[in-house]
Formats: structure tokens, C-alpha cells, sequence
């Protein structure tokens, strides 16, 4: 292996210096991939650039990014995706085993450092998310005690690697400001966690100063846009500042995010607090996609509808929430279930409609997901158990190859029968209007929906089943 990777890198210095200077500024991304999911990668810095580069025989790649803007670029295959972070003349070559995706990533080469710097910190941000969410009892002094003591020990790990490491300014910056607002989105989310939706007219009680870094926040620097830390925190941030127009005139109690009212403020303030083109429209392509996604009235989708068109000012942007709108619509009760192609774990062929014979639950779910995807199969088990009239399917929404999702279903032990693969992913999760990684329908022995978006962990979903076996 590191024969291999010694090559690999001299032959991209090699070639880096026999590059044509009308190339502009270019670095050398490449690498191996074990057990590959498909036959490329991915490579982008924004949703309308992509790069697709092939595997060879190998199952390697080397690509020359010429005129290169340094920055957060994003690298995806099978459907997940990682950071990274590139600049002029680096060569960062990484090596991944497929079947532990983030664990296994390690760089080498021109780059290398940084960008192993960065994998470790995501890895333990994962870890440090899961006691995030475990915290939110806390009284609002002890919560900020304890996000300021694990804040503090990342920036003095950050501080340290800087001090035995070459880095550039631009590092520096994307570095300590992931930590940054990794940090400011737990304080936004706070009140969610620690009010519950039946006392969150109290976020008004929290101490005075909390929220004091919102002085800071930069809303309009492209550097950080390709940061996913930076992507949630603007989420939560604009989700908390409108409450205060959601609980104004008293007619709110209980919270509901799905509100129109409520998702209409958050779409006024992007507009009107963010100048940034590129940022503005993520933003509002965010809110308005979970609002589409969870709506079942027609009209309020389309009222959501209009209020980001009126704001929005990327053309793909809208063009594909105009075509998630319309495929959500399809998808609300009384509609039939989109007839896509699905593939059996035999390779066959089908149509979705062929295997609806009976009452179903139709579950997709994405491999990207560890911990979802495991629970989803166990709470499916369980009531298949409970509800033995009732049909229930899974469907992978990744983007594998056939022989990549059955190795997926074997390492994972889940029994193959009832479990399928979308034969054309991309185009199923725009008709199923999978705005996350899940979706979840319950339909009639017909096909027709019951329910668009189930939750099988609500404790709803026992109510929904029988409702719709009592008409089967």
C-alpha cells in the first residue's frame, strides 16, 4: 500500500509540473476505493458544479482541478459524501473501505495533514453530537458551562496542530470557525430540546446574554458555505428567530414547525438578513424543502411555494423545488403511489405496483445513516410481528451498483426478502420527493396513500396501521 501510494504520489508531481500555465491554480485529488459502491466519484464546491470521475480497473482515480479555487470541496460515492479541503499544489491522494465509509478515510500527500485533521474532528463531532442531545434537560447555565468546556478543549486541539503545522490562512479560519458555529447551533437548538413544543413561549426566559455571539455571526462568507456546521447552524439560527413573530400575538400554543405562518417568517428573514446570493438561496431552499416534505395541503405547499420563488435566485434551485413541490403533492393521501422500478434481491426487475398486493408499509432508507437505518429495520420486525396483515417493504435509495447493495444487506444480516433497490435512484427520490434520507408511505391493498410521511418510531404509526387494515 504505501509502494503504491509513494507512486501515486510522484507521478502527480510529476505531472503538476508539466502542467500548462493557462491551467490557472491546480491541485491533484486521487485515490483508491475498497469494495466501491459504483464505478465514480463525485467531486463539487457548489450543487450546479460537479466533477464525475471514473474508477479504473483498480478501482482508483487522479484528477488535475485546474483553475482551482481554494476552499471546502465535496467528495461523494454511493451516496455518502465527505469534506475536504483543497488548495493551489496540493496533491491529496485517500484511501477508503466502503463498508465503513468515515472511519476508514485517511489521506497522504501535499494536504494530507489538514485533511486528516478535519476527518478526525467530523468523526468526533459525530460522537459529541449524540451527548449533545442527552444534555438538553440541563438548566441553561449548566448547558452553556458544559458546550463552553468541550469548545474550548477543540480549539486548544486546533491551537496545537497549528503549532507543529504549516497552514494557511484560509485553514486557520474554516478550522476555527467549524468549531465556532458548531457551537452556536447547539445554542440555537437549545430551546427546541429544553422547552419541548408545549412550553416553547418560554424561550423568551433564557439569560440574559445567551445569545450574545450573534453579534459575530458573519451571514454572507462564501468561505464557509461548503461547511456543513455552518449550513445547520444557519438552519436553527433563523428557526429560532422566528419564534418571536411565531408567539407575538398569542394565537400559537403548542409549537408545530410545520406551521405556515411560522415557515413563512423564516423565509422573510433569510431574505432580509442575507445578502449573500449563493447562501440566501441555500438557506431558503432548506426551509422550504422540510416544509414541502412534511406538508399534506396542496395549498399551503404551493403558498411556501410562491414565497421562494419571490426570493430565490438560482434557476436550478427552483427548478427543483418546483418539481419536489409537484411530487409531494402527488404523494398526499388519496393519490396512488408512484409506479417506479424497483430491483429484487434475485435482480429482477419489477414494478412497484406488482409487489402492493395487500396493505403496506414502504420504507426507503439510505446506508449513510448507521443508526436510522438499523432502528427503522428493528421497529419494522416488530410490527410486522404485531401486524401480520400489513405488507412491509424496504427500498435503499443509494446510488449502488447491484452486487454493492446485496454485499450492504448481507454485511448488515438483514433478511433479503421484501427488501429492494430503486433501479434508477436519482430519478425515484425526486418522484418520492425524498427530501431526506427516509421516507416512509402506508398505503392500501390498491396503492392508493394513507399516509405520506410516517414516523415508525411515533407513537401514531399503531393508530395509522389499524386505520388502514380496518378499511382492507
Amino acid at each position: 500500500m504505501k509502494l503504491y501510494l509513494v507512486t501515486f504520489f510522484l507521478t502527480a508531481l510529476f505531472l503538476g509540473c508539466n502542467s500548462n500555465s493557462e491551467d490557472g491554480d491546480t491541485a491533484y485529488f486521487g485515490g483508491e476505493i475498497i469494495n466501491p459502491n459504483n464505478n465514480y466519484i463525485t467531486l463539487y464546491a457548489s450543487e450546479t458544479k460537479r466533477d464525475t470521475i471514473y474508477l479504473d480497473r483498480n478501482n482508483r482515480f487522479l484528477h488535475k482541478i485546474k483553475n482551482l479555487q481554494a476552499g471546502v470541496y465535496k467528495f461523494t460515492h454511493g451516496g455518502e459524501y465527505q469534506t475536504i479541503f483543497i488548495e493551489p499544489n496540493d496533491s491529496i491522494l485517500f484511501r477508503l473501505n466502503t463498508n465503513d465509509f468515515d472511519e476508514s478515510l485517511v489521506y497522504t500527500g501535499e494536504g494530507a495533514k489538514k485533511n486528516n485533521y478535519i476527518i478526525k474532528a467530523f468523526l468526533n463531532d459525530e460522537i459529541e453530537n449524540k451527548k449533545i442531545i442527552n444534555q438538553h434537560d440541563l438548566e441553561p447555565e449548566e448547558f452553556e458551562h458544559f458546550i463552553n468546556e468541550l469548545k474550548s478543549q477543540k480549539l486548544e486541539t486546533l491551537k496545537r496542530f497549528i503549532a507543529f503545522q504549516e497552514t494557511s490562512a484560509l485553514f486557520k479560519k474554516i478550522a476555527k470557525s467549524s468549531i465556532d458555529y458548531n457551537y452556536y447551533a447547539y445554542k440555537e437548538m437549545y430551546p427546541f430540546g429544553y422547552y419541548g413544543s408545549n412550553r416553547l413561549t418560554h424561550f423568551k426566559d433564557l439569560p440574559e446574554g445567551f445569545y450574545d455571539y450573534r453579534t459575530t455571526i458573519d451571514y454572507n462568507d462564501i468561505n464557509l458555505s461548503g461547511l456543513s456546521v455552518y449550513s445547520n447552524f444557519i438552519y436553527w439560527h433563523f428557526s429560532n428567530l422566528a419564534l418571536h413573530q411565531y408567539y407575538k400575538d398569542g394565537t400559537h400554543h403548542a409549537f408545530n414547525r410545520h406551521c405556515l405562518d411560522y415557515n413563512l417568517e423564516k423565509l422573510s428573514l433569510i431574505d432580509s438578513t442575507i445578502s449573500n446570493e449563493v447562501i440566501k438561496n441555500f438557506a431558503l431552499t432548506q426551509v422550504t424543502k422540510d416544509f414541502i416534505f412534511n406538508s399534506t395541503d396542496a395549498e399551503e405547499s404551493n403558498q411556501i411555494l410562491a414565497s421562494f420563488l419571490d426570493k430565490n435566485t438560482d434557476e436550478n434551485g427552483r427548478e427543483y423545488i418546483n418539481a419536489l413541490a409537484e411530487s409531494s403533492i402527488n404523494l398526499h393521501p388519496g393519490n396512488i403511489i408512484p409506479n417506479t422500478k424497483i430491483v429484487d434481491f434475485n435482480n429482477n426487475v419489477l414494478d412497484l405496483s406488482s409487489v402492493i398486493t395487500k396493505p403496506t408499509v414502504v420504507y426507503c432508507w439510505s446506508s449513510n445513516f448507521k443508526a436510522h437505518y438499523r432502528n427503522s429495520h428493528y421497529m419494522m420486525r416488530n410490527l410486522k410481528s404485531k401486524y401480520p396483515d400489513m405488507e412491509f417493504i424496504a427500498i435503499n435509495i443509494n446510488d449502488f451498483d447491484f452486487n454493492s447493495w446485496k454485499k450492504t444487506l448481507s454485511i448488515l444480516k438483514f433478511p433479503t426478502e421484501n427488501e429492494y433497490i430503486f433501479k434508477f435512484p436519482k430519478e425515484a427520490i425526486e418522484q418520492f420527493a425524498i427530501a431526506r434520507s427516509h421516507k416512509v408511505i402506508i398505503v392500501d391493498k390498491n396503492g392508493f396513500i394513507m399516509k405520506a410521511n410516517a414516523n415508525l418510531f411515533s407513537n401514531k404509526i399503531d393508530n395509522e396501521i389499524q386505520s388502514v387494515l380496518a378499511l382492507n
